[in-house]
């Protein structure tokens, strides 16, 4: 096997087809299925499963898989420090965001990065912190935004203080207008979202001992803000993720004082290509720069 069936079999995964994956390689159905035959004969063991729709990977793939992404990223971080040498400006850079960055800052950011650099493409994939983490540790990403509450496994550069605030139904009433403190947060119905998306709120919860009730779990944050709406509960958001979905809810400030911290996570940062190591670095300015308020660190 060499670095160009690596990329077809990084190329079938993505496409979960055999046809699929031959159109995009500009290559006929019946070579990739001999090539990948080929391979599970060289290396003795299956990739793939194959089945009337598509194709899946076989536990052993899955285990390899992560390795053959390393590969195919250190070919392309090669080929960018070369044509760095050469004085060229060009590459890929994949980076991993949940939905509250997308919104609030990636056109901007992406908007400057392009005429800065106009010869590098940009890669975006949006999910949850656990898919972000997954991508950064398969290699999927380069680097992607996380909170720093959300995993003890990577560390994360903190560029963001991120508050977190009360949503309530209109005519919720606390003792202090505009605010709500932990204790009037207690015993509260509360409309949660699934987990993977949440780690914020939970340290929250956890840290000050919150006992509430919910039967609403939900994922989309306008979901949370319907279900809060028609008087399903409160809910807990950092002040980003509302940012513009508030729809006539009222938005009280947490006491005391609670936050997510905002950062850039990588593998290595010392290791990301060029491509990546600019967008990174984009990033850091942006924020720092750019929003340059109080909460940017």
């Amino acid at each position: 096997m060499n670095l160009t069936f690596f990329k077809m079999f990084h190329t079938i995964v993505q496409e979960g087809s055999f046809v699929k994956a031959a159109e995009l390689l500009h290559m006929t159905p019946s070579a990739v299925s001999h090539a990948v035959s080929d391979a599970e004969a060289e290396i003795g063991f299956t990739l793939f499963n194959r089945n009337r729709n598509g194709v899946s990977m076989t536990e052993y793939a899955k285990t390899i898989y992560p390795l053959v992404i390393q590969m195919i990223n250190g070919e392309e971080s090669l080929q960018q420090t070369i044509d760095q040498l050469n004085g060229l400006e060009r590459g890929v850079a994949k980076i991993g965001i949940f939905n509250s960055t997308c919104t609030n800052w990636m056109p901007e950011i992406l908007e400057r990065f392009k005429n800065e650099y106009p010869g590098i493409d940009v890669d975006i994939y949006e999910g949850g912190y656990d898919d972000v983490i997954k991508w950064i540790k398969d290699g999927t990403v380069d680097f992607g935004f996380l909170s720093s509450s959300c995993t003890t496994e990577l560390y994360v550069e903190p560029l963001y203080k991120d508050p977190l605030i009360c949503i309530v139904p209109p005519g919720f009433k606390t003792k202090t207008p505009g605010c709500i403190t932990i204790d009037e947060m207690k015993d509260q119905s509360y409309v949660i979202q699934s987990a993977g998306s949440d780690s914020d709120v939970q340290v929250l919860i956890q840290k000050y001992g919150l006992k509430f009730k919910s039967n609403c779990h939900v994922l989309d944050d306008t979901s949370i803000m319907a279900m809060v709406a028609c008087g399903r509960g409160i809910s807990v958001m950092p002040t980003l993720t509302a940012k513009g979905l508030e729809n006539g809810l009222q938005v009280l400030k947490i006491i005391p004082d609670e936050f997510r911290m905002i950062g850039l996570s990588a593998l290595n940062k010392e290791t990301l290509s060029p491509a990546a190591k600019a967008l990174y670095d984009s990033i850091c300015y942006y924020v720092r720069t750019v929003i340059n308020n109080e909460n940017v660190l």
